[in-house]
């Protein structure tokens, strides 16, 4: 893919070079890169207000939080530790699921329980009984 990547380049370059962007009707003009004409108006500046306010749509903090359990998954050294936090990862993942409209839609507390009974079970299991018991 690098070689099409640097054939691409390299005739945009010549192209620009014999002058061929220079008669485009938006030429050297910026581009409006937070503009999404897909979304409807209202809530267009809906999300602006709230991104001037500081506040970031709830999608965004999921996805954030789960790149920050993902690094931990990889930090973390203990089969229980590990099993905790990928329970967590899959209750974030599933609420993001449902915010996305997927296939499985569940309720937010739904998923957290989800987590904390599978949490629950890895403690017990690495409390030295050497079963998890199935609920």
């Amino acid at each position: 893919m690098k070689l099409l990547d640097a054939l691409v380049e390299q005739r945009i370059a010549a192209a620009a070079a014999r002058g061929e962007f220079d008669d485009l009707s938006r030429a050297r003009a910026p581009l409006a890169l937070d503009d999404d004409l897909l979304v409807p108006e209202a809530v267009r500046i809906a999300n602006r207000i709230l991104k001037n306010a500081g506040f970031v749509p709830p999608a965004v903090e999921q996805l954030r939080a789960l790149c920050d359990l993902r690094d931990d998954l990889d930090a973390a050294g203990d089969k229980a530790a590990r099993c905790s936090l990928q329970a967590r990862m899959l209750a974030l993942d599933m609420a993001l699921e449902s915010l996305r409209g997927g296939p499985l839609v569940l309720p937010r507390e739904y998923c957290r329980r989800i987590a904390e009974r599978l949490s629950e079970r890895v403690s017990a299991d690495s409390g030295g009984s050497g079963e998890a018991g199935m609920a």
